[in-house]
């Protein structure tokens, strides 16, 4: 299976881009549709983000690196540093109208992901994660 690695514009035009890109990806490497769907909601989440919260963010990349135990994921962008693993995890067993809003996208990719860790290196975010297959 060969890698995948996509830049686009920070934008939410380009999230929509991305989703066609993988969803390619997927049917050109025979991925499962279980995982497939997975990709597509890890990274249409962390792009969407940084789409509309990265503040003078110019791009966002995705790497797919495939490996022995599932899908190597770094995705990079060069907006404001944030860490998203930082976030609280939302209190998902509380009332809907008692919850905070957001953090349910990070929360999905830390239940869906393996290993996840960030680093701020040469004025990038990388989140970097194991997609197990």
């Amino acid at each position: 299976m060969p890698p995948f690695h996509l830049r686009l514009p920070a934008t939410l035009e380009s999230v929509s881009e991305l989703l066609d890109a993988l969803e390619a990806y997927a049917e050109a490497t025979e991925l499962s549709p279980a995982i497939a769907a997975r990709l597509a909601l890890i990274a249409e989440e962390v792009a969407a983000n940084v789409a509309m919260h990265a503040t003078g963010a110019s791009f966002f990349a995705l790497q797919v690196t495939p490996m022995p135990a599932g899908l190597g994921l770094c995705i990079e962008d060069d907006g404001p540093e944030y860490d998203p693993l930082a976030r609280i995890a939302p209190d998902t067993a509380a009332e809907l109208e008692e919850r905070d809003v957001g953090g349910l996208g990070v929360h999905l990719m830390r239940e869906l992901t393996r290993d996840a860790r960030y680093e701020r290196a040469a004025g990038l975010n990388r989140l970097v994660c194991l997609l197990p297959l």
